[in-house]
């Protein structure tokens, strides 16, 4: 289990420009369901952020969040919606 002050270490790291931080921060928070974490990743540029995220919305069903996705761009997403 991973405490709050290895996620504030990653969280500097990721800011500072560390990849190996930012994947680590994509994993855990994919592991938790934290879409707040992923947005925020995503926000910053990270793909598999915003690739977990879709796959989340999608295992939950969540319309909203997938049409927020497509609406950022992401064609993932928008093909979901497509078929649903």
């Amino acid at each position: 289990m991973i405490v709050d002050q290895e996620l504030i270490d990653l969280r500097r790291q990721a800011a500072e420009g560390s990849q190996d931080a930012v994947d680590q921060l994509v994993e855990l928070a994919g592991e938790r369901g934290d879409f707040d974490e992923l947005r925020r990743l995503a926000a910053d540029g990270s793909q598999d952020a915003v690739d977990q995220l879709v796959e989340l919305a999608e295992e939950r069903g969540d319309v909203a969040e997938l049409q927020r996705l497509a609406d950022a761009g992401s064609q993932d997403a928008a093909d979901i919606l497509g078929e649903l």
